[in-house]
């Protein structure tokens, strides 16, 4: 998949990072800056990725093997980028979302133990080796975040929490894992300490975001 217009940038890290409150932080920032921005999710994107959320991360989803769940994430995604972000990009906008392959790499990989080469595959088979311009991926010690994401679903009653049930273990090799997806791709990687107020994450994801957006 090729294209030669718009930005996207992906929103990565463990649970309760804060990816939602500065994906929003960030998308008010750069439309007063002028740009047209969306949006969105994964697994999501689309009418039919939404439906395969459901299956993915509400705790009653189903109890899916590690490769069942990377072929869902692919079919979703694979939606969501020739549907969604593709026409986006294409018609010049900015699009940033809530985690991409990144995300598969390191929870049905590092954390389930899929051998990488697998979901490499995948990202060939159904993206053509399509990834996203820039990724931030936000940083917090695990027991830090997993309270944090506790709360919000306390305050919500959103049942997304099927991932954050799994155990501290399990979100030890994922905080791992996001530290070495950012030393295999550093040109795209950029690590954000997101133990901080949400007012210093923003200016610093902002900043960089704009700078980038300068060079492209």
């Amino acid at each position: 998949m090729s294209r030669n217009k718009g930005m996207f940038i992906s929103i990565e890290g463990g649970e309760g990072t804060g990816k939602t409150t500065q994906i929003g932080m960030l998308a008010e920032s750069l439309r007063k800056q002028g740009h047209d921005v969306v949006t969105t999710r994964e697994p999501g994107g689309t009418p039919e990725a939404e439906k395969i959320r459901e299956l993915l991360v509400h705790r009653n989803g189903g109890d899916w093997t590690p490769m069942a769940e990377i072929l869902l994430f692919f079919a979703a995604r694979q939606m969501h980028v020739t549907q969604l972000i593709m026409p986006a990009l294409t018609a010049g906008k900015i699009v940033i979302s809530d985690r991409f392959t990144d995300s598969t790499r390191v929870y049905q990989s590092y954390g389930h133990g899929v051998e990488p080469d697998i979901i490499e595959s995948f990202v060939h088979l159904a993206l053509g080796g399509f990834e996203p311009d820039m990724t931030f991926i936000l940083d917090i010690a695990v027991d830090k975040g997993l309270a944090r994401a506790g709360r919000r679903q306390n305050e919500t009653d959103i049942k997304e929490d099927r991932f954050e049930k799994i155990g501290m273990a399990f979100h030890e090799k994922l905080r791992q894992g996001f530290f070495a997806i950012a030393e295999r791709f550093p040109e795209r990687c950029v690590m954000i300490d997101a133990d901080r107020t949400i007012n210093e994450i923003a200016n610093e994801m902002q900043m960089i975001a704009l700078r980038r957006l300068q060079n492209v």
